[in-house]
């Protein structure tokens, strides 16, 4: 499976950038940068981004999400989490706007906005798409070419600008009207399962202590997806030949085995991390999947 794209290789998908000199530090603590959609005509490709990004699309074309796609013949914002893969397929030569793309180190910087990822727009399973009237149009035209500005300048708190400037944005868009009706697609069991399987391999590998598993459950995957968890279940069996919880099991059991054999973290420092919520859950799973306890696969050399 492809790996998330990171904040570096969407520069060096935007501008052909090679080097290692990149703008990822350029306010500071996290990341944010903002950018006009001027001939905006590239397809963006179908990935999940360890980022969040925030657009305003002026131009015809087709955005699509999880099992859905919708057209866009109008302007419309776009809200898109670091978890839920999206494309954007134009469909004009004319396209116009801004996007912004941010770290979550950059939001968790302020307390004012420190529950974005849980807000209306960026939670997972949310509508992705709104639409604007003319007069919140015109308004978030206004943050933009604001943010564009002070990306620009020299002023000592302008990371807190930009921060006051995204959650007028959030607030702003709040206001209109989130998209009524998706497309589906005929093969939508094999994309549902094919998006399932993507979404699971890229919650790993666990790589730090401080970073859980979050998603553990079909019900979390569901969600994730903004599928019906009937719909997900059926699609994995149907396409698969095995359940969802078969293979979230078999994947956490694989990272499992991977954390005892090569880190030095002690059985409840996995368990935590794979997201049990105490050992003595982790160590009776781990037997069930593999036949083994975890001190002893630790201490084989297989």
């Amino acid at each position: 499976m492809k790996s998330a794209e990171s904040v570096t290789d969407f520069y060096k998908r935007q501008s052909g950038l090679t080097n290692l000199d990149l703008p990822l530090n350029n306010t500071g603590i996290g990341h944010f940068n903002v950018f006009s959609r001027e001939s905006c005509t590239v397809v963006s490709p179908y990935n999940r981004r360890d980022f969040y990004k925030t657009s305003l699309i002026i131009g015809r074309g087709k955005l699509y999400y999880a099992d859905k796609w919708i057209q866009i013949d109008r302007p419309a914002m776009l809200f898109a989490n670091p978890v839920v893969p999206y494309a954007w397929e134009p469909e004009s030569s004319e396209q116009s706007g801004w996007y912004c793309v941010f770290t979550e180190e950059f939001i968790q910087h302020s307390e004012r906005i420190e529950s974005l990822k849980d807000s209306p727009l960026f939670k997972i399973g949310s509508n992705p798409i709104y639409f604007p009237d003319e007069t919140q149009l015109a308004e978030i035209s206004t943050i933009f070419q604001k943010m564009m500005v002070e990306m620009n300048s020299s002023y000592i708190h302008k990371d807190d600008m930009l921060r006051s400037y995204l959650h007028l944005l959030i607030h702003e868009t709040m206001k209109s009207s989130p998209a009524a009706s998706f497309g589906s697609y005929t093969n939508a069991s094999t994309r549902v399962s094919g998006l399932f399987l993507e979404l699971l391999e890229r919650q790993f590998p666990i790589n730090t202590l401080q970073l859980s598993l979050q998603l553990k459950s079909p019900a979390d995957y569901a969600h994730a997806l903004s599928v019906h968890i009937n719909h997900l279940n059926r699609s994995v069996k149907e396409t698969t030949g095995k359940t969802t919880s078969t293979h979230i099991a078999n994947r956490v059991a694989q990272e499992a085995k991977a954390l005892l054999l090569h880190t030095n973290w002690n059985v409840s420092d996995i368990a935590y991390s794979l997201g049990f919520e105490y050992p003595s859950y982790f160590t009776n799973f781990f037997k069930k999947q593999t036949g083994m306890s975890p001190n002893q696969v630790r201490s084989s050399t297989v």
